[in-house]
């Protein structure tokens, strides 16, 4: 009996280790110093609200804590709080996967900062530019029109039903400039599985349009997890990012987010060929990860393509 329970306090102490390593890294000086620099006076409840993240995250028990708090430390710089429930920023774990020396691969759980839909807002109101920003569903019924020419979209359609077909972002400067984007659930559900890492490979578009209306709310982050709030952040991106008044904050933020990372890179690619054959972007090579076996997947098609020649 007495071995029985001294095993089960070795594996309690086991599953502790993380969490107890993980606050002896974020405790060092160095570390401290460096939230310090980016949040000043709030920097120790910063730090609180991410012992408690890492506490309640299995996922991010999993990853070194070093590269937990490099990703955490992307979230102090743009001063927005990791906490889940708020909605303004996230750590999720990818299962990237690594080549070893030998040729083999090796699923290695990497943290990554992603900004959500609220960050982004949070980020453009700071700037001082904006006299208001919204993001919100649009209902089977509300779209009554829109114009490609003069970029005029009418939302005041009667209200059918409580199914949602879309989503909207609305901007107005200061200076009067102002802008809107709609993207329909089809649209963002193909979005995202072009370019987000964290859909299933197994998963399909029509299963991600059917997530924008089974009323299931996931304590998953991410598409699979909460498809709605990815596709109002990703409406508010898409939008700013081409049309809105950009600080630093912004810049950086865009500059860390996953997704726009995947979508520049796929950009070079078609900028690199431009000139030397015709491509689609379903032709251009890129690396997606499976996030249930941690293996990295070709997606280039083997289509043949013919040179064209150079003007």
């Amino acid at each position: 009996m007495t071995n029985v329970v001294s095993q089960q306090q070795t594996n309690v102490a086991k599953q502790e280790r993380p969490i107890d390593l993980f606050k002896s890294v974020i405790n060092a000086p160095s570390v401290q110093t460096q939230f310090n620099n980016a949040l000043g006076e709030h920097k120790d409840a910063f730090v609180a609200s991410l012992i408690d993240l890492f506490t309640g995250d299995k996922s991010l028990q999993t990853c070194k804590p070093q590269m937990v708090i490099a990703e955490a430390l992307r979230a102090a710089t743009l001063r927005l709080p990791l906490n889940k429930a708020l909605g303004f920023a996230y750590i999720v774990v990818y299962n990237n996967s690594v080549k070893n020396p030998d040729g083999t691969w090796t699923k290695v759980p990497t943290p990554t900062f992603i900004p959500g839909y609220k960050g982004y807002i949070q980020l453009a109101m700071r700037t001082g530019q904006y006299r208001t920003i919204n993001a919100d569903y649009v209902y089977e019924g509300e779209l009554r029109k829109v114009n490609k020419l003069s970029g005029e979209i009418a939302f005041d359609g009667e209200k059918k039903s409580d199914k949602i077909v879309g989503y909207f972002c609305y901007f107005e400067l200061l200076n009067g400039f102002s802008k809107t984007l709609y993207v329909s659930v089809e649209d963002m559900a193909a979005y995202a599985k072009r370019y987000s890492p964290s859909i299933g490979k197994n998963t399909t578009i029509e299963q991600l349009i059917s997530k924008a209306n089974d009323g299931i709310v996931s304590k998953k982050v991410g598409w699979e997890g909460n498809f709605n709030d990815m596709a109002l952040k990703t409406t508010i991106r898409r939008l700013l990012s081409k049309y809105g008044y950009l600080s630093v904050e912004m810049q950086n933020a865009l500059s860390k987010d996953v997704e726009e990372q995947e979508m520049a890179s796929r950009n070079d690619i078609i900028e690199e060929q431009a000139n030397k054959q015709t491509i689609t972007i379903d032709e251009s090579s890129y690396e997606e990860v499976d996030t249930e076996t941690g293996e990295i997947k070709n997606a280039s098609t083997d289509a043949s393509q013919e040179e064209m020649p150079n003007y």
